[in-house]
């Protein structure tokens, strides 16, 4: 047994999100001083969605950070940022430098509509918006034509659904003291969007979106949220279902009631939750977008109970200016990792890695977050996720079904190989220097939109 040995227990964390925090945080809590925690990422910058996919003006939800820099803080963590597995480091490599490899990169692509024109201009992935408005250097390219958007239409009404409805519908002023991207403010300042179409396969009682965030957008100034008496009423399934659904769900169908009765409203702003409905065809006679077939579903019960969406002889044409699809996001191929291509994620049996879904362990790897379980969660739901894993890898530890590896630091190969490594201190240097670049300009902080950006402040940095 491994854990008999004086040798301190090395392990790799693939990726810096959330769900590789907790997962540290329960390696460490196990093997106390007796384990080294190498954390990578192909970013110079940690914390993965918190500080790439969550909303500039949720800055509640930001603060868990402390709890990873706590993490971060304890002697055994090491950060290795701007290292990306599959060029400037391979799986070979931390095979032989760690007892236990850990990958938590997330999913970094959207999933698609599979629809007749889904490449027209004007039709965008919620989850470029959402990079862009975050200053997220793989998506500051992206251009989103808001000038002369009145109607936009958001496929799916999960919680990025609501993000990006509530950003297209809240001002400018609302937005300019967060840390939201500089690009992105300056082309939301010229945002013409008044009307948010949400479109939503199932009914009210199984809507993906959490109460708070459907309650904040009508919580905006001059804003309301429209829903039509119709779709705002629930069938028989949906009434039979909600009796044993979380209270969440009631929630959200005592909220979409009350707005049912309250009508269109008075203010210039609307989100209008659509129910039922699912586009089948985009339109866009020039190549850019002008508008979406959408078709009525019922609900029917699936083999489990559950109300699923079947689609009826019924068709409705919205006029849209743009489209958003907010279906979920889905995991890429990475290099030297299995990869279960319909899931989007690497396959495994309860965290350990498996060669192919349903074939044989591979030892000493592991997976938590996202590339486990596919995009599914809040954040919070990365803890006990990261705990279930951890707790595979200490009984493979007891076991001795681990990795051997020959050599002991990982640093002097990246340092011949010319990589340019960020560790920790540079990243708090950089955290100061964004928040205090962020204070001059009346933000929170001050993104800096590219990688070459970002290193050449770092260089900076260290040289004082």
């Amino acid at each position: 047994m491994h854990g008999a040995t004086n040798q301190p227990w090395r392990v790799a964390v693939v990726g810096a999100g959330p769900s590789a925090f907790y997962a540290t945080e329960a390696l460490f809590k196990a093997l106390g001083d007796g384990v080294r925690v190498d954390m990578f990422d192909r970013l110079p910058v940690p914390y993965g969605l918190v500080r790439g996919g969550v909303a500039p003006d949720h800055q509640n939800i930001k603060g868990v950070v402390k709890v990873y820099e706590k993490i971060a803080a304890n002697p055994g963590f090491r950060f290795f940022g701007n290292v990306k597995l599959g060029r400037d480091v391979q799986v070979a490599d931390l095979a032989d430098h760690y007892h236990q490899i850990v990958y938590a990169f997330g999913c970094e692509s959207d999933q698609k509509l599979g629809l007749p024109h889904e490449d027209l201009d004007g039709v965008y992935a919620a989850t470029d918006f959402v990079g862009w408005y975050n200053g997220h250097p793989d998506h500051r390219q992206h251009r989103f034509d808001l000038a002369r958007a009145r109607r936009v239409a958001i496929v799916g009404n999960g919680n990025v659904a609501m993000d990006v409805a509530r950003v297209l519908l809240s001002s400018a002023e609302r937005l300019a003291g967060t840390d939201i991207a500089e690009h992105a403010l300056a082309v939301l300042r010229d945002n013409q969007a008044r009307e948010v179409v949400l479109l939503g396969r199932r009914g009210p009682a199984q809507a993906a979106f959490s109460p708070k965030e459907i309650e904040e957008i009508a919580e905006l100034p001059d804003t309301d949220v429209v829903v039509t008496p119709e779709e705002a009423a629930l069938d028989p399934l949906s009434e039979q279902w909600l009796e044993s659904a979380p209270r969440s769900q009631q929630r959200n169908v005592k909220f979409v009631h009350e707005q049912a009765e309250r009508g269109e409203g008075e203010g210039s702003r609307k989100l209008r939750c659509r129910f039922k409905v699912a586009p089948v065809e985009l339109r866009g006679p020039d190549g850019r977008l002008s508008g979406v077939r959408i078709q009525h579903m019922e609900l029917v019960a699936g083999d489990d109970g559950t109300p699923r969406p079947k689609a009826i002889d019924r068709y409705e044409d919205l006029q849209v200016d743009l489209l958003f699809k907010a279906i979920g996001y889905k995991g890429l191929p990475v290099p030297g990792v299995p990869h279960e291509p319909k899931k989007g994620i690497v396959p495994n049996d309860a965290g350990r890695v498996l060669e192919q879904p349903g074939g044989a362990v591979v030892t000493g790897q592991y997976v938590v977050g996202w590339c486990k379980r596919g995009p599914t969660g809040l954040i919070g739901t990365n803890s006990p996720d990261a705990k279930a894993t951890v707790e595979q890898m200490l009984a493979d530890r007891e076991g001795d079904r681990h990795l051997q590896p020959t050599r002991d630091d990982l640093g002097p190969l990246l340092h011949e190989r010319g990589v340019f490594v960020v560790d920790w201190s540079d990243w708090q240097r950089l955290d100061a220097w964004e928040q205090k670049a962020g204070a001059e300009r009346g933000q929170l902080r001050h993104k800096l939109p590219s990688i070459d950006e970002m290193l050449t402040v770092i260089r900076e940095l260290r040289g004082r």
